[in-house]
């Protein structure tokens, strides 16, 4: 009896530090390689550390040495890029905010590449109408093809001029404009093309809006 109130004792004791290191590394603040900008043009921005960590597995850290970006399903061109080829395309910069269905939003400068120009490069088969994405942590989540090319949806992999912190989706993170945050996925390692219309992410297939339209309740 007294031994498996030991036991009993030494789990919760292994659960409370846990938790308790769990609640300290949400408070600390992220290190970026460079000063992260917190004006552009006259408009303010939120810092990268006003996130709150929600991922579904916590945050991922990702070797870019031995990252591949892989471009699949109904393409003529299957591709599979390195973090290096994709960063050295043509950039572009946006201010946009991201709002969480938990009731809090942050304004970012992002930087990254059009994902409309990289799918178009492996040629998009007709009927494919659907584009899904795959992270590191299993998560996935889908768009409209046409969505992304005419609201020109960038991947970004710079955040305030500073590149994305593991924390935040290093090295990879879509941006979505008019979609609600569980839309924005991190950590991207794959990206197929489809006919699947009726695809359902990880949240999606718990009940959440497939559309994540921003003028939408994100509920079904």
């Amino acid at each position: 009896m007294r031994s498996k109130v030991l036991i009993l004792i030494f789990i919760i004791i292994i659960i409370s530090i846990t938790f308790i290191w769990a609640e300290y590394q949400k408070t600390q603040s992220i290190k970026l390689d460079t000063v992260e900008v917190r004006d552009y043009q006259g408009q303010k921005l939120s810092s990268v550390n006003d996130f709150r960590e929600n991922s579904i597995k916590g945050p991922q850290y990702i070797n870019s040495s031995n990252y591949h970006l892989e471009v699949t399903g109904m393409v003529e061109n299957p591709r599979n890029y390195t973090y290096d080829e994709v960063i050295n395309r043509q950039s572009y910069e946006k201010v946009v905010t991201l709002h969480c269905v938990e009731g809090w939003d942050a304004t970012i400068l992002w930087k990254g590449i059009l994902i409309y120009d990289l799918i178009n490069d492996s040629k998009p088969l007709n009927g494919s109408n659907t584009v899904i994405f795959y992270a590191y942590d299993n998560y996935s989540t889908s768009f409209p093809l046409e969505y992304l090319r005419s609201n020109q949806i960038i991947m970004a992999y710079k955040m305030n001029n500073a590149t994305i912190p593991p924390e935040r989706g290093y090295p990879f993170q879509l941006v979505p404009e008019t979609k609600w945050g569980y839309k924005w996925i991190k950590w991207i390692t794959k990206i197929e093309i489809t006919n699947n219309s009726s695809y359902q992410g990880y949240w999606e297939s718990r009940g959440y809006s497939d559309s994540g339209d921003l003028d939408q309740n994100y509920l079904k």
